[in-house]
């Protein structure tokens, strides 16, 4: 996977040229730009949307040229009850607060929302993740998950048949019951998307609320016995040879 050959190969505007390099966000390249402080060429541009051709255009930060940044992949062990952004107009704890500022400037493959915990994949690598997330790839993600109620065998074929919520169809690629109870049940469940808040709403659409949700593996990067709130860092060309890439 030459990351430079497809970086190379299309145009790109200046905010998500710094996001693909893993240089910022684009919402910190934005302010660069506006600030003045980058050039293209030689030449001060103040719009975000201004196109670069890389790595033909020369592009600088307060006179420091930019390059590709080494590319870095962590699994990390999201904590309940913290969001999977760099900010949160609310307040509200971010998995950035959890995780070293030395780490560079990294984004998630995909979210958790902030009631469900585990495997988390981060990276800098926009390409990478773009493959992981891509649903035609069928990345399998898999979760432990805790409903209220008995859970059964019918309901299980009905979840990987797919339900429709609010226009979409959501579905599960696998649902094994582990325990089922009049009280609650423990199932595993395997996706092969990724829509906002899927188990949650395709149980919801199914009669049982979900009180614990944690995912456990990513395609082939499993939690194990990773502590909440820790990483793992994984060499980017083992992570390329687990992904057959």
């Amino acid at each position: 996977m030459a990351q430079k050959a497809s970086i190379s190969s299309k145009r790109l505007t200046v905010d998500r040229l710094f996001s693909k390099l893993g240089i910022a966000s684009r919402g910190t390249s934005q302010e660069w730009v506006r600030a003045g402080r980058v050039c293209i060429n030689g030449r001060v541009v103040r719009d975000p949307a201004t196109w670069v051709l890389w790595p033909k255009d020369a592009v600088s930060v307060d006179g420091q040229p930019i390059q590709d940044s080494v590319k870095r992949f962590f699994l990390f062990h999201k904590p309940k009850g913290v969001i999977t952004t760099h900010s949160d107009e609310k307040g509200r704890k971010t998995i950035f607060d959890v995780l070293p500022p030395d780490l560079g400037y990294l984004h998630a493959v995909g979210r958790l929302d902030q009631a469900t915990s585990g495997l988390l994949l981060i990276t800098n690598d926009s390409i990478l993740s773009g493959y992981l997330t891509d649903p035609a790839h069928k990345v399998m993600r898999t979760y432990l998950v805790s409903v209220r109620g008995e859970f059964t065998e019918a309901q299980a074929i009905e979840a990987t048949a797919g339900v429709f919520d609010g226009g979409e169809r959501l579905q599960c690629h696998t649902v094994k019951i582990q325990k089922s109870s009049g009280r609650e049940s423990h199932l595993e469940v395997v996706l092969i998307q990724g829509k906002n808040r899927e188990i949650r709403r395709l149980f919801k659409a199914l009669g049982h609320e979900v009180t614990r949700l944690r995912r456990i593996q990513y395609g082939p990067f499993k939690l194990e016995d990773l502590p909440s709130g820790a990483w793992r860092e994984i060499p980017i060309e083992d992570v390329r040879k687990a992904l057959r890439l």
